[in-house]
């Protein structure tokens, strides 16, 4: 049995990126001070029950999958890991001196392919994590959200709402870093300016993702211009936009088919990401 198999309906799994590299080993064991923890890692934050359960579990059963590493560039004699910081971290709490691993040739981008992928495919990273090794992607590796949908075997709408969450304030995503927010709770928060009250009031009257959702339109900018409503065309293609840009995009449309375009960044990576786009295309 490949321990390194995909599970049904993801993207490539990790025997199909091992086998997109150079094994230097298939079958080895290093002494855990040998190995330091990844640069490229999209996960920062380990459940500590989690934790504690794998440790138990590698106490009395060993560690069954092997991890992945290759040799560090920035210490000698050292090995970084691609994929498994969390078994190698059990591995320490469970007193262990040595853990299967196979090592590898890998680049940057073979390494962060490891890594998002297998957090992805364990459900190991939060929605926010997710995001950043996404967009990683993207801004590092020349990834657009239909390469990274294709490569994680995810919606592209999936890879775009994730995205978004990142234009949220940033004490909002700390919200969903620690759990206290759901990802569907931080979808229906994003683009609005008082995000973090509303965010606030979610939380501590522990409201479901339908009741967040009537909550907002409560809140809703009270401001929005008199006249007729957007037609569904004029909103399929702002979602479209919205879909290809990451970012949220108003079309007002007059009747003499004269109107305005307008693109909402909340940071200068967008911005950039933005002319970019329009430098590339036109």
């Amino acid at each position: 049995m490949n321990p390194f198999k995909s599970k049904k309906g993801l993207g490539r799994g990790l025997s199909s990126l091992i086998g997109d590299v150079k094994k230097t080993t298939t079958n080895s064991k290093l002494s855990i001070s040998e190995i330091v923890r990844g640069k490229l890692q999209p996960r920062k934050n380990f459940d500590k029950e989690n934790l504690e359960d794998l440790t138990n579990s590698i106490r009395e059963r060993g560690v069954v999958q092997p991890i992945i590493v290759r040799k560090s560039k920035e210490i000698n004699n050292k090995y970084e890991i691609i994929a498994g910081e969390r078994r190698w971290l059990a591995s320490q709490n469970a007193g262990l001196n040595e853990i299967p691993a196979v090592i590898i040739e890998a680049d940057d981008l073979k390494s962060l392919e490891f890594a998002i992928v297998e957090n992805v495919q364990r459900h190991d990273l939060n929605p926010i994590e997710e995001a950043h090794g996404y967009k990683r992607l993207m801004d590092e590796f020349g990834y657009d959200q239909e390469k990274v949908a294709k490569f994680i075997g995810k919606s592209r709408a999936h890879i775009a709402n994730c995205l978004r969450l990142l234009s949220l304030p940033a004490k909002v995503i700390e919200f969903v870093e620690k759990n206290e927010l759901s990802q569907g709770h931080a979808k229906i928060l994003v683009g609005l300016e008082n995000s973090f009250l509303i965010a606030k009031k979610i939380i501590d009257k522990k409201l479901s993702v339908r009741q967040s959702e009537n909550l907002v339109r409560l809140f809703k900018n009270p401001y929005k211009k008199k006249g007729s409503p957007k037609s569904a065309n004029i909103r399929d293609l702002e979602d479209m936009l919205k879909d290809k840009l990451g970012i949220r995009v108003s079309i007002n449309n007059k009747k003499n088919n004269k109107g305005l375009i307008s693109f909402e960044y909340s940071d200068l990576d967008q911005l950039n990401r933005l002319i970019e786009i329009i430098k590339s295309n036109y």
